[in-house]
């Protein structure tokens, strides 16, 4: 079912398609594979609960890996980002398939990963309904347990959705965070009751400067366009 994604697959039934690949099979090794029919059948023996322990066992090989490779692997900062997004399907009857905001069918799971090394530490399947924050908050705790003793500091990254306040306490004392916020009025007045003196102005790095100094102009797009082309 990897292979089948990795080909291109976008659903069980393409396995039928690739078990008659001569090609396929051959790259394999395989003399047979399942029928799709029976990988679906394999598929609805797991549970949510298997899931989450099948990530868990991946990521108690993980901190062996990063060791392996040394403290310089996750750098001087461990940067763990979470985000949510939207998986449409084009399945009408799947379990705990939804209408997001977006008028899209389908899942909006949660995905917490390692920016470092662009490993994805937690997949998380939600209806797509499911606002982005939902649960998220022990996951990132599942995920700050799992890299702690394994770098210097960690940055928790994501948008407004996931600027949970009420564990923000919490996570401070363990990881630094960077998190949008709604600008709504009573925050805008918090700060704008603050003294100048705790501001700090921000100043944008400079662009890419190149080792000659000199700047390249962006090409002429020579492409033509339909309207010069005839027929001979």
């Amino acid at each position: 079912m990897a292979y089948n994604v990795l080909c291109g697959g976008t659903r069980l039934e393409d396995i039928e398609r690739l078990r008659h690949d001569t090609a396929y099979m051959n790259a394999l090794g395989a003399d047979l594979i399942p029928d799709p029919t029976t990988a679906g059948d394999f598929c609805r023996r797991f549970t949510a609960a298997d899931v989450t322990e099948l990530m868990e066992a991946i990521n108690q090989i993980r901190p062996r890996l990063w060791a392996g490779r040394g403290r310089e692997l996750l750098g001087p900062i461990t940067y763990l980002d979470v985000d949510g997004t939207i998986v449409p399907t084009s399945g009408s009857r799947k379990q705990g398939m939804d209408m997001s905001y977006k008028g899209i069918w389908g899942y909006a799971p949660l995905i917490v990963s390692l920016a470092n090394t662009r490993e994805v530490l937690y997949l998380v399947n939600r209806p797509g309904n499911a606002p982005s924050h939902a649960g998220a908050a022990d996951w990132i705790d599942k995920a700050i347990e799992l890299v702690d003793p394994h770098t210097d500091r960690i940055c928790l990254r994501g948008d407004t959705d996931f600027s949970l306040t009420g564990h923000f306490d919490k996570w401070a004392k363990r990881v630094d965070f960077i998190l949008g916020m709604d600008s709504t009025a009573a925050l805008r007045g918090r700060g704008e009751a603050l003294d100048e003196s705790a501001w700090q102005r921000l100043d944008r790095p400079a662009g890419h400067v190149s080792p000659t100094g000199t700047t390249r102009a962006r090409r002429q797009d020579d492409k033509p366009n339909a309207a010069t082309w005839t027929c001979g």
